[in-house]
Order: structure tokens, then sequence, then C-alpha cells
């Protein structure tokens, strides 16, 4: 009994100590006037378990509503949605470091630690990454391998004409993911991964990558976790993480290395990867090719497919929107397959993919950066010190009513056209537009901004056009709501459509 009350004694010792630091950590805290939920003025728990429940751009964005422009989120971690701030959080050189959020991104393949382009923390290894990879990620480079695009859009409508013919339902938001990961498994690799052939997730791949966004989302708002789960030296705890997908990108490369060089066939990003490492020995390795396939496979597919979702269920869902880019692409008289050139440059569609891409964007939760060292002053005159964690989320900033109109909560492609009727001037639009591009944070935006732009951007232009250039499209049950789950990227499913073929409407 003795030992039993010793034991009581030391917990209650320690759990006293626990307590008084985290009062102590309280009181003297510099952001302690900063409104936020009351718990998370003392732990990281309460975002780890508002990110749980799969919906934290929600809870950002009633917080903000409730609290102004600066919301306590964590001891240390303050969210914002000053515009003025961007530029200076998000800047070009960088000078707000990503957090330790991101290092959950990382990978362990064996006993080694392969972080990306998007995970790194660095700044100096992340310029010397980017400045490698970037020349491959340019609309001028990947303009080079549209015909690849072209060919996964034909297998696509392929499929969905099967579906038109049989009369049965597509589950387009199933789908679209299954086009989106082989269109980048083809612009990565020469060719699809299959997911369109088979009509399913039949490697488990798709699956394990929502399992890693999961904890990435979850385990990210207390990283330190990450080193006694994941990444646990002696044994691994959790679901498959990143881990499993940087297995498969480095299976790629090394059956990519041992059949040698291509004699046949158009060079893909893997070539141009390995093309990088053989130039660039130094500062291009194994661990690096690897990392930078990851950032395709990972990243690449999931973004686009949650933007083309938004496209086709708001459109389907608005009647007005739908027949008036219909007609705008019937009036262009455009051929098969497509050009980005010439649909990029259709007014009213363009204005439906970045009224989708504001409304709905990939991205759902902070993109989280370290105050340096001069510290950040905020509008009110608050100070934020140095070491200070603080983020925007695309969700709260892209319903900014200042910025984007007082409908701002509604998908209304009109706001990124001139207000002919209510007597815009070229002049006024051109300074509005800007504004709301300056302000997009769909594919984040600064030195970090997500390399991989371009390559979203022409598979939306270039899929959406053909499929509401070639096809009527009808959600089966137009008054039931899609479900969402946000884990970094804010991922929608139930989109259950009819699919028929159509003729041009001749005006």
């Amino acid at each position: 009994m003795e030992i039993i009350g010793a034991v009581a004694q030391l917990f209650f010792f320690f759990g006293a100590l626990a307590l008084a630091n985290t009062l102590w950590a309280y009181y003297q805290s510099p952001i302690k006037k900063i409104p936020g939920p009351f718990l998370a003025k003392f732990t990281n728990l309460w975002r780890f378990f508002d990110n749980w429940g799969g919906r934290p751009e929600l809870t950002h964005q009633l917080l903000h509503a409730k609290y102004g422009s600066a919301v306590r989120l964590g001891p240390d971690l303050v969210s914002l949605s000053d515009p003025a701030l961007m530029r200076k959080i998000y800047d070009s050189r960088g000078q707000f470091r990503k957090t330790e959020f991101y290092s959950v991104n990382d990978a362990k393949v064996g006993s080694t630690i392969i972080s990306n382009v998007f995970s790194t923390r660095s700044n100096a290894d992340h310029t010397q990454k980017r400045s490698l990879l970037t020349q491959f990620y340019k609309m001028s480079h990947l303009l080079k391998s549209e015909s690849l695009v072209d060919d996964t859009i034909d297998s696509f409508c392929k499929h969905l004409d099967r579906f038109a013919d049989e009369g049965t339902v597509c589950k387009m938001d199933e789908w679209l993911l299954f086009f989106a990961w082989d269109v980048i498994s083809q612009l990565t690799f020469s060719r699809p991964m299959g997911f369109m052939d088979e009509g399913k997730d039949y490697s488990g791949l798709l699956g394990t990558a929502d399992k890693a966004l999961d904890y990435f989302s979850v385990i990210g708002q207390i990283p330190a976790l990450d080193k006694w789960l994941a990444k646990n030296p002696i044994m691994p705890i959790g679901p498959p993480s990143f881990d499993a997908a940087a297995g498969f990108c480095a299976q790629q490369s090394i059956s990519r290395q041992q059949a040698g060089e291509k004699t046949e066939g158009k060079r893909d990003m893997l070539d141009d990867f390995l093309q990088l490492k053989k130039q660039n020995p130094l500062t291009m390795d194994d661990n690096g090719v690897i990392g930078a396939v990851l950032v395709n496979v990972l990243a690449g597919a999931d973004t686009t497919a949650i933007v083309l979702r938004a496209v086709v269920y708001y459109t389907l869902k608005n009647p007005i929107i739908y027949r008036k880019l219909q007609q705008e692409l019937d009036d262009a008289n455009l051929t098969a397959p497509l050009a980005y050139a010439a649909v990029s440059k259709l007014p009213y569609f363009d204005a439906v993919i970045r009224e989708s891409c504001r409304f709905h964007p990939g991205v759902g939760l902070l993109l989280e950066r370290i105050v340096p060292d001069t510290g950040l002053q905020l509008a009110d005159g608050t100070f934020l010190p140095a070491g200070t964690k603080v983020g925007m989320n695309p969700w709260v900033i892209h319903k900014n009513k200042t910025i984007y109109g007082q409908d701002a909560e509604s998908f209304r492609p009109e706001r990124w056209l001139r207000n002919e009727e209510g007597g815009e001037t070229d002049e006024a639009y051109a300074e509005r537009l800007a504004t709301m591009k300056r302000n997009d944070l769909c594919f984040g935006t600064g030195k970090r901004v997500c390399i991989g732009k371009d390559i979203s951007i022409m598979e939306m232009y270039k899929t959406m056009a053909t499929l509401f250039k070639n096809y009527e499209m009808n959600l089966v049950d137009p008054e039931k709501e899609w479900h969402v789950q946000n884990s970094w990227f804010v991922r929608q499913t139930g989109i259950n459509v009819k699919v028929q073929r159509r003729k041009p409407i001749i005006a």
C-alpha cells in the first residue's frame, strides 16, 4: 500500500507541475490577449481534435466571424485573415519559414527521412530543390506534353461514353480522381496508373494516399507525435503514411534506371528528374528523385480532382450557369482535342474555373509560418514576437466580402467578369480583378507557391471544356448535398451523375 501511495503522490506531483507550467506559459504568453477558443490558449489538443472532426475550415470561418482578423488556435498559433498581411507572411524571399507541421509530410524510406520541395522547412534547401525542378513545371514546358493529357482525356471520354450508352450512374467524384491520377502518372511515367481502366482503386494506392493525408492533417497539429508514431525507428505505429507512397516512387525510379535510357516515346518527368541526377549528382541524388516524384503523385492528383469536382458540382447545381457555359463552348467552334491555349481564352469558362478555385480551394488548413526575428505588427497595433506561428486559411480568405463582394458566400462566376450592366469601367474592373487574383490562395502564394500549379491549371481547363462540350450531365438527386472531408485537402464524395452524349447548341 505504501508503494501505491508513493506512486499516486508521484503522479499528483508531476500532474501539478505540468498544470503549473501550462498556467505559467499562458500568463507569460505575449499573445494571451488574442481571442480564441478557451482550451486553445493552453493546449494544441484543441486543434488536434478539431481537425479530427473533419471540417476545421468551417470552424476557422466561424471563429474569424466571431473574434475578428486574429484568432488564437493554439498556445503559440494565430490564424490571421487580414489580406494586408498576406504579402508579408508569404513573401517572395520566404522570411516566414514553414513550421514543423510540414515535417509530418516527410517520408521515411528505410532509416532515411526524405523531405521534398513541399515539406522542407529550410529556405536554402527549398531554393535548391525548386531551382532544379521548376523548369519542368512551367506551362511552356508542359505544353510540349499536352498530347499526353489529350490521350488521357480521350480515354476518360470512352469510359463516359459507356456510362451514357448503358444509362448507368457515374460516381463522378471517383472517376475524376481516377482520371487525375492517370494524368499525373502519364506525365510522370509515360503511362497511366490504370485506375480508369480498372474502374476502381485496384492497387490500394488511392486509399493509402487518403490515409496518409488523414494522418498528416491531424498529427501535424502536434508534430512531435509523428516521431513516436509513423517515424518511430523501432516500431512504426499508425496507418500507412507517406512512406508507402515513397516506396512506390522509389521502385519506379529504380526500375527506370535499371531499364536504361528510353529509345522510343516522349520524355516524361521521371526522365527529367533522372537526367538532373546525372547532371547534378551533388545536388540531386536518388532521394531527391524520389521526393520530386512523390510530390507529383500525392499532390498532383488530389488538388486537381478537388477543383474538377467543384466545377462539375456547382455548375450542375446552377442550370443558368450550366447553359451559359455550354453556349460559350459551342459558339467557340473548338475542335478536338481541345487545346489549352484556346479554352483558356474563353471568358465565362475561365470565370467558372476561377470561381470554383475560390469557392472550394483544395487546401482547408492554415498555411503555417514562423514569425521571423523582426516580429509581426497587426493592424490594431498588436505585436507578434519572433517564434510565433501564424497562418492563413484559403477558406477564410476566399470568403472575404471586402475582396470578393457581399455575396462571397455564393457561387457566382460573374464576379470575375466586368459588370457592364452596373457601369463598371475597364479601369475599375482591372483593379478589382487584380485584387481578387492577388488574394487567391488556391495554390498558395509567395516563395512557396505550389510548384505543380500549371499542371493542375492545364488539366482543369482542358478536361472541363471537353466534358461540358461533349456531354449532358445531371445530378441524380439535385437536392442532395455532397460529403466533404478536410484532411489538408478538402475532398468531396457523393457526386452521382447521369451522363448523355450531346450535340453543340447552335445559337
